[in-house]
């Protein structure tokens, strides 16, 4: 069976995150995705602990599926190695600073020479241009920027970003979806392009309430906790052991909640009649409601609750997560085989199709694992990658995948 993306050509040129997780998305759904690495240590993830004997046990997870090639881009013939494998070559995914490609001489312009069907997806922390595109931006500067760490946190609190990376995540997201529609219109004739995304962008897009609350009133968002925005109750209960989370916004489980707390009376109160006006009066309601639910356990409220068809669950640690008996039944976690270090466990694709389903091949390649066999695939001949390896500009895993 067929996976959506089987034939398409992807390579890779990236270090930790946006550009990595965009590679594996395309990967996931059955893409060739050739990750070309720095001879010199390859990937800048591979670093990053925890590490089973020797390989990080981060990148061998974010870069499932993928096939790494060695290669070095600053060498004469390692451009013009690069330059031929284009003309073979789908998508072209990068994360490195604005102008490190086009210094190269390996910028769009050049490469859609080769070959005037090259989709070419290049993610950075502000954007190709504008005041800050020359700007260093990881992850943090671009959440701080977008005015995330601003909503998040408890109010009067410090500034605090999301536990995720998440403008290198939606980045990576964005990346992928972005490439995938331009294949689609490429085949009705579009022809090649080439894709900016920010991950400063890519975080302000997530602000979907805090526009609509700004652009209509004026008023800035600030950090709420676990509370939502516009609704209310949503948010984190306090239980006798711990916390909950419950969500009340619809009349009928309004109605349901409160019964289950045997706080009926709230009902009727008109400062509570909706949940908009719930919410503007936050501070009134929950304490009322913590009163109640402090004095019984979260799977006591929980179960109450469910049970009277009002959304809640518990707050789950990643010990936890990995365990669930729910994502245990859908098979969400399942095992990649890796050359040296056997079967490892990978968290799966939420992209669930009916026929042609995502595939997970292997985990994270060795470095240069892939050497011999890319350049093969890519029509250079034995002799051919003999000579770049004298020369050094191609380095081979002496265990070759």
């Amino acid at each position: 069976m067929s996976a959506p993306l089987d034939g398409i050509r992807v390579i890779e040129i990236g270090n930790f995150m946006a550009t990595p997780f965009a590679g594996m998305q395309l990967a996931d759904l059955g893409a060739d995705v050739v990750k070309l690495e720095n001879p010199d240590g390859g990937d800048f993830s591979r670093a990053s602990a925890p590490f089973i004997d020797g390989e990080s046990s981060n990148f061998i997870r974010l870069n499932r599926n993928k096939r790494s090639l060695a290669l070095d881009l600053k060498a004469a013939a390692g451009k013009a190695a690069f330059k031929r494998m284009i003309r073979r070559c789908d998508v072209v995914l990068e994360n490195l600073r604005p102008g490190t490609m086009r210094d190269l001489g390996l910028g769009y312009d050049v490469l859609a020479r080769e070959t005037a069907q090259l989709i070419y997806v290049a993610a950075s922390g502000w954007g190709q241009d504008g005041p800050y595109a020359a700007l260093p931006g990881l992850d943090i500067m671009a959440q701080a920027m977008s005015g995330l760490m601003s909503i998040t946190g408890e109010a009067g609190g410090p500034p605090t970003k999301v536990g995720v990376p998440v403008t290198d995540l939606v980045a990576g997201l964005y990346g992928s979806l972005a490439a995938t529609a331009a294949l689609y219109a490429r085949r009705d004739g579009a022809g090649g392009q080439f894709i900016d995304i920010s991950l400063f962008e890519s975080g302000v897009s997530l602000a979907v309430w805090e526009a609509g609350k700004y652009f209509a009133t004026g008023e800035v968002p600030q950090r709420q906790g676990s509370a939502h925005q516009a609704t209310a109750p949503y948010q984190a209960f306090r239980a006798s052991d711990g916390y909950f989370t419950a969500g009340a916004t619809t009349p009928k489980t309004w109605s349901a909640f409160c019964r289950v707390l045997d706080l009926e009376s709230l009902e009727r109160e008109p400062r509570f009649k909706d949940s908009s006006v719930r919410r503007a009066n936050l501070a009134e309601l929950i304490p009322l409601i913590e009163a109640k639910t402090a004095s019984r356990t979260a799977a006591e409220w929980i179960s109450m609750l469910q049970a009277a068809g009002v959304p809640a669950a518990p707050i789950q640690s990643f010990d936890q997560v990995f365990g669930d008996r729910h994502l245990e039944a859908r098979s969400f976690f399942t095992d990649a085989p890796h050359r040296t270090l056997g079967p490892i466990r990978q968290v799966g694709s939420p992209m669930r199709f009916s026929s042609t389903p995502t595939v997970m091949r292997a985990a994270g390649p060795l470095l240069g694992g892939h050497s011999h066999e890319v350049l093969r695939d890519y029509g250079f001949s034995d002799d051919e990658i003999a000579e770049l390896e004298r020369e050094h500009v191609v380095v081979a895993h002496p265990v070759q995948d």
